[in-house]
């Protein structure tokens, strides 16, 4: 494909999306229909896709129109490109620009592409990192492997890695954590990842689990595991029993053979058969996900003052629900890949005015300007 029919092909997609299709299923759908696209340019259009839905409305502004047109032209201004050059109307080129194309230079929420009603909320939570924050949220997300010490050292795991030509960084948030600098597209197919030696994993994510108190003997509960990245992790950093929950058990559906690749066991667990008595018990509950926009940027535009009440009023019943399922002594941990004060700082302190004998030793925020995901995490120990 020229670089003008991947532009058309992505108009078709973003168009599909703007009709309320999700971004998987329309790249999906495209990708069974047009058998001539090869895997450079489905990636490529995978990326102008992308890139649109996390600057929709500058691109919008500078494309002129909110739909796959203007999101796309405007992703060619934004880049600094000639449209005229692009959007010829030759081939399989996009169709020449027209008057209604001309566009503006976006500002404010517009420019940061931010919703309005979340520019307050995300103002005070953040501080003077708002702008910095929302600038970074407009790029993609590095791609971060977590390497699985239950098989190979991070030296023995950089090394295969680099036999099968994907270049690796140490991050500092995670003594787990490697940056791929070059060639991310090879990971899946990958001799470490196929051998259980490295898993695809944000390094805040990680830098959550390295904040657990884990020790050789505990039982462990990840009680909102969904496909099983933090089970694994918390598996793979200390000889844990570990039990997945998830109130969707469908979620859990890989974790299974993902146990087997990483070598580590994880028990799966139904609500009524989930035990008491844990040691440490997990929490990364169902939130926003404002932290991983740039993963997610979708979620950014489907989120409502709605829906943001409703996750909060959520993740305060999960923490009440599982408070009485810690032994003594033991740890419930609170994650999110949320920036929100609502979702986070506010949340624990609602928890303690409703828990006495509950004691807060760890709070701390992940910012993406780290690099990695937004996330925050909090320690919870049960006195008594």
């Amino acid at each position: 494909m020229t670089p003008q029919a991947r532009l058309s092909a992505a108009i078709d997609v973003l168009d599909r999306i703007l009709a309320r299709a999700a971004p998987e299923q329309a790249l999906t759908n495209w990708g069974r229909a047009s058998r001539f696209a090869g895997s450079g340019d489905r990636a490529a259009v995978r990326d102008l896709v992308f890139d649109a839905l996390r600057c929709k409305r500058s691109h919008a502004a500078l494309g002129g129109a909110l739909s796959g047109r203007g999101l796309v032209l405007g992703g060619v201004r934004a880049r600094g490109l000639d449209p005229a050059q692009l959007f010829t109307g030759e081939g399989h080129a996009p169709a020449p620009l027209n008057e209604a194309d001309a566009g503006f230079a976006p500002a404010g929420n517009v420019a940061l592409d931010c919703p309005d009603w979340l520019a307050a909320p995300l103002q005070a939570s953040l501080g003077a990192e708002f702008e910095p924050v929302m600038r970074a949220l407009q790029h993609r997300a590095p791609v971060f492997l977590r390497v699985n010490l239950a098989k190979a050292s991070v030296a023995a795991a950089i090394a295969a890695l680099a036999a099968d030509g994907i270049t690796c960084t140490l991050n500092p948030l995670a003594n787990t954590a490697l940056e791929v600098t070059e060639n991310a597209r090879k990971i899946q197919n990958s001799a470490a990842y196929l051998e259980g030696i490295v898993e695809l994993q944000d390094a805040a994510s990680q830098a959550v689990i390295a904040a657990l108190p884990l020790k050789d003997g505990q039982r462990v509960l990840d009680y909102c595991s969904g496909g099983g990245g933090k089970a694994l992790a918390m598996a793979a950093q200390a000889r844990v029993r570990v039990v997945a929950h998830d109130a969707d058990p469908r979620r859990m559906r890989d974790i299974p053979p993902r146990a087997a690749r990483a070598g580590v066991q994880i028990e799966l667990a139904e609500t009524y058969d989930i035990g008491t008595g844990y040691d440490v018990i997990l929490t990364d509950v169902p939130c926003s996900g404002s932290g991983s926009w740039r993963r997610d940027p979708q979620g950014k535009w489907a989120l409502t003052p709605a829906r943001l009440a409703s996750l909060c009023d959520i993740q305060g019943e999960i923490l009440d629900t599982v408070a009485p399922l810690l032994a003594p002594g033991g740890t419930l941990a609170y994650a999110t890949c949320s920036m929100l004060a609502a979702e986070n700082e506010q949340q624990i302190a609602a928890f303690l005015a409703r828990h006495a004998g509950f004691a807060n030793p760890l709070q701390r925020r992940f910012s993406p300007l780290q690099g990695a995901d937004g996330f925050f995490v909090a320690l919870l120990t049960r006195q008594s």
